[in-house]
């Protein structure tokens, strides 16, 4: 288990996301569960990352962060708003070409009350293998020097998927 939480809410439209801590794969499958739900159906005006409270967060979780920003671009039409006040985090995002698929902010972001927390859950290899796959195939999109950076990861992990 990580120090880390995840928290949501859909509140007037908005729908928010809230990390803090140490976020890790952990969260992997339930994230992209409630990403493909809350994103799936119904109509948002908004959607909000805030990642002020976070210390550090993986290369899993910000490919699908950037899932959910193509989602909402593909089904509301609308460009996502992340929040970062740390400067070590604000840099990953850079180096990571996330400001291709988010409007990057370094204020707070506006952040309702009633968040509700994503429980880490233990999950299959196969479910991480598969969401950490999917996660660095969206983050090779992003720039050449993620495509250099995740090679060899994501070809390991086809290559794994094919032999069970």
């Amino acid at each position: 288990m990580s120090n880390g939480k995840i928290r949501y809410a859909i509140q007037n439209g908005s729908f928010v996301l809230k990390c803090a801590g140490d976020v890790r794969l952990t969260y992997c499958a339930v994230l992209n569960d409630t990403i493909e739900q809350k994103l799936g159906g119904g109509h948002l005006r908004s959607v909000i990352i805030d990642l002020t409270e976070v210390d550090s967060i993986d290369s899993t979780t910000l490919g699908l962060l950037a899932k959910l920003s193509i989602l909402s671009r593909e089904n509301f039409g609308m460009l996502p708003t992340l929040a970062s006040t740390n400067p070590d985090v604000s840099q990953q995002l850079d180096a990571m070409g996330m400001g291709r698929v988010f409007n990057i902010v370094h204020t707070p972001a506006p952040c309702p009350e009633c968040l509700t927390d994503l429980p880490e859950q233990p999950q299959s290899e196969d479910v991480v293998r598969e969401r950490v796959l999917e996660a660095h195939r969206i983050l090779m999109e992003l720039n050449e020097s993620n495509r250099e950076e995740f090679r060899d990861l994501v070809s390991i992990l086809e290559n794994t998927g094919k032999r069970c």
